[in-house]
């Protein structure tokens, strides 16, 4: 369990969230955060057996335990519409969590009445999308056409998101921060090449710190073409820390990938453990339809959040969201499964990927 938690705390070095409260104390080898969280925030999306997209659905619809202590929505959003606030401030018996991490809320596209049906315009008010592209030695091979299918979905994210694009092989490369700017960043899809080994989950990682510094839906987008053969970080840890910060991850790989068992099998533990999905594409077509699939389900899904009930778990909490009503139970919740609390992070500045990864995942 030392091993465990040493690592963990390794991983969450650097990591400065700013919807909190937060203080710093400083020390010889480094700084001792704390954050104060009091509010936890989910994203949901509801299917039915088809896939369709279930939109209308209010607060009264929705069941969260955490723990399988009973919570009571504190805000809510569908659609377009504003955010409903229907707890004005954390129960008088409540406590804030010191913990590392919390969840941000997901606006989506206005609906008016329960329906399976589509909806004409998919602006993601707010969304900060990290579009995360496989440079390595296995892209050799579709490597333009998967460029155009990212320059694509780049374009269709209409309204105020921000979009940052980076590629990794061996290392990140930080090609565009977050702007809204969007030639910006398909110039940065046009400059990536491909080559060298492949170090997936390091640089995934350092994408998900990148995003739990931002507030407001947090979504990484990944498009790989192989396995990770020069990561020190076990994926288990990536996404526990993205389950723990609220980060979406989506990912779209192809055919050759998908031969591999391994990768195939993380890259779908992955995708669900955060609340996302994963993708196969058999050739540039599907990867099209998938990058339009992700836009899509980003457009239907539901924020909610709450104040969590006094808790006397200081590690992992499960996280359970169910629909209310005989009528709403055939449909499908998605969502993250819970979030890690910790009383304190050790920052050391020394902290680096370079670092050999030891032990095992958390549990």
């Amino acid at each position: 369990m030392a091993k465990k938690l040493f690592l963990f705390l390794w991983i969450l070095s650097g990591l400065l969230l700013a919807r909190g409260s937060w203080t710093t104390a400083q020390e010889n080898s480094g700084s001792r955060i704390f954050v104060n969280v009091v509010l936890v925030q989910l994203n949901v999306a509801v299917t039915d057996h088809k896939g369709n997209y279930i939109n209308g659905l209010t607060p009264e619809d929705f069941a969260i335990t955490e723990d399988k202590i009973p919570e009571k929505i504190a805000t809510f959003e569908a659609g377009g519409e504003p955010t409903r606030r229907l707890i004005a401030k954390p129960p008088l018996d409540s406590k804030p969590s010191t913990q590392v991490a919390e969840t941000t809320p997901d606006p989506a596209p206005a609906e008016s009445a329960v329906n399976t049906g589509s909806i004409s315009s998919l602006h993601l008010a707010g969304a900060n999308v990290f579009i995360l592209f496989d440079t390595s030695n296995y892209m050799y091979r579709g490597f333009v056409f998967a460029q155009d299918s990212i320059a694509d979905f780049i374009r269709s994210l209409d309204g105020p998101n921000k979009i940052a694009f980076y590629s990794y092989s061996r290392d990140l490369s930080r090609a565009t921060t977050l702007t809204p700017d969007r030639s910006q960043v398909l110039r940065g899809v046009r400059s990536s090449v491909a080559g060298d080994d492949a170090a997936l989950y390091n640089c995934l990682l350092l994408t998900v710190k990148d995003a739990a510094l931002i507030e407001g839906r947090k979504v990484i987008v990944v498009f790989s073409n192989g396995p990770d053969n020069a990561s020190s970080v076990p994926p288990e840890d990536v996404a526990e820390l993205a389950q723990s910060t609220g980060t979406i991850i989506y990912m779209v790989s192809t055919q050759q990938a998908q031969a591999e068992p391994v990768s195939t099998a993380v890259f779908e533990r992955m995708s669900k453990a955060t609340g996302g999905k994963a993708y196969f594409a058999k050739n540039w077509g599907d990867e099209k339809k998938a990058f339009a699939s992700i836009r899509d389900d980003l457009a239907h899904l539901y924020a909610l959040s709450y104040y969590p009930q006094p808790n006397p778990n200081r590690g992992w909490r499960a996280i359970t969201v169910k629909l209310v009503g005989k009528n709403l139970q055939k449909y499908h919740v998605r969502t993250r499964d819970g979030y890690r609390l910790l009383q304190q992070a050790q920052v050391s500045p020394s902290a680096s990927l370079s670092t050999p990864a030891s032990g095992a995942a958390p549990e």
